[in-house]
């Protein structure tokens, strides 16, 4: 029992002050940035046709799902090609980078650069050919023909949105309505947990980047005034105050929605707001990926690294396969275990090509056959490139690939 408990505490720990404290400064700047230019990131992209699947693939790349959500109302609005959108669900490693990025950045440095030029190829291919919706509609229908028709834009028939009018609230958007309910023990007592917990994430942030450069040692686990004694009880309230905003502050507190793009920000606060909540909603699913994975392991005794070393090839096939899966949970899940070591470079390299994080939804919501088409064209490049790595750099360094690059 102490020993279950004790991995529970360095979970809640370690993934708020090496993960969390990370997170919420990405997630911070990106909706500084937003809220500075008010839109016109978008508006860039719609009016440059020729460049809109790199700039789709570089909102893709940015840490955490907000970059490509923003993306998927432009295809349904008719503004951005099909290849863009294969580009920047390609590019994307959704919230499971943020684990990379904190845990292995060496490793995050290659694979989503990798990720990022094999899903700019695929999609300048795409729009290039004509591999639209449109083109497989045939096909497609023939499976399921009461499904909807697909394919709002294919190679070119970009309509120019000068005024970026678009008719009605963002699909990717739930943020309008405000708080959920109001309260007047649970709305006051919740502002102040958002409060206490940027002072958490500060104070981890800093924790984190001494923790990284003393070569990210063995932290044990205490109280007190010291380093170890700061890492833990900071860890620990900062994770804690995660999973109450998670569960019950986010009702009173901000827009009560989670996991979704925001165009723009009425004030710093509201987009303190948001990060804190995006944040804390990335650190449940951090948490449950460190817990289901040590746990795991002390349950069961098994050495995932053996047994993913004994998969071969299918390694980065079954690395490009989770990527399938909708959501970010998985992801993190995988990303988790390679940050323990316990997967090769190609299946993380595949995995994060093939991944769409929580970007599908909006997509899947309005035009299920462009988003199933997308995620097909980006499983084949996945496969491709995770066995080319495997094939490639296994024979040369052995299992030089495992762990690569992780702290």
């Amino acid at each position: 029992m102490n020993e279950l408990l004790t991995v529970l505490l360095e979970s809640l720990r370690d993934g708020y002050v090496q993960v969390s404290a990370f997170v919420a400064v990405t997630v911070l700047a990106f909706g500084l940035i937003q809220y500075r230019t008010d839109g016109a990131a978008l508006a860039a992209i719609e009016d440059n046709e020729r460049l809109q699947v790199l700039f789709g693939g570089l909102l893709g790349l940015t840490p955490g799902c907000g970059g490509a959500i923003v993306v998927m109302p432009l295809y349904v609005r008719g503004t951005v090609s099909f290849g863009t959108v294969v580009a920047t669900l390609g590019a994307t490693a959704g919230d499971s980078a943020f684990v990379i990025l904190a845990l292995a950045p060496e490793a995050a440095l290659y694979a989503y650069a990798i990720a990022f030029a094999a899903s700019v190829a695929t999609g300048y291919l795409v729009d290039s050919v004509g591999l639209g919706v449109t083109r497989v509609d045939n096909a497609v229908a023939k499976l399921s023909p009461a499904m909807a028709d697909g394919g709002t834009v294919v190679n070119g028939g970009v309509g120019p949105n000068p005024a970026h009018d678009y008719g009605g609230p963002s699909p990717a958007c739930a943020h309008d309505a405000g708080p959920d309910r109001h309260s007047r023990v649970l709305t006051p007592l919740s502002h102040l947990a958002h409060v206490l917990w940027w002072v958490a994430a500060v104070a981890g942030l800093v924790l984190g980047s001494l923790y990284l450069l003393r070569g990210g040692p063995e932290v044990p686990l205490t109280a007190g005034l010291g380093f170890d004694g700061l890492f833990t009880v900071v860890g620990i309230i900062g994770a804690v105050l995660s999973l109450y905003l998670y569960a019950v502050g986010r009702h009173y507190v901000g827009e009560g929605e989670i996991a979704r793009a925001r165009d723009s920000f009425g004030s710093v606060y509201d987009t303190l707001t948001h990060a804190a909540m995006e944040t804390s909603f990335v650190t449940v699913w951090v948490l449950v990926a460190f817990l289901v994975y040590e746990y795991a392991v002390l349950l069961t005794g098994i050495d995932v690294t053996t047994v993913a070393a004994a998969a071969g090839v299918l390694a980065p096939i079954g690395g490009a396969v989770v990527g399938l899966i909708p959501g970010c949970g998985p992801q993190i899940l995988l990303a988790s275990v390679y940050a323990e070591g316990g997967l090769p470079f190609s299946a993380l390299t595949a995995n994060a090509i093939a991944q769409d994080g929580d970007a599908l939804f909006p997509l899947l919501a309005v035009d299920a056959k462009a988003a199933i088409v997308a995620t097909i064209y980006n499983f084949l490049p996945a496969v491709v490139v995770g066995v080319a790595l495997h094939l490639l750099w296994g024979p040369v360094f052995g299992m030089a690939e495992f762990g690569f690059g992780v702290l």
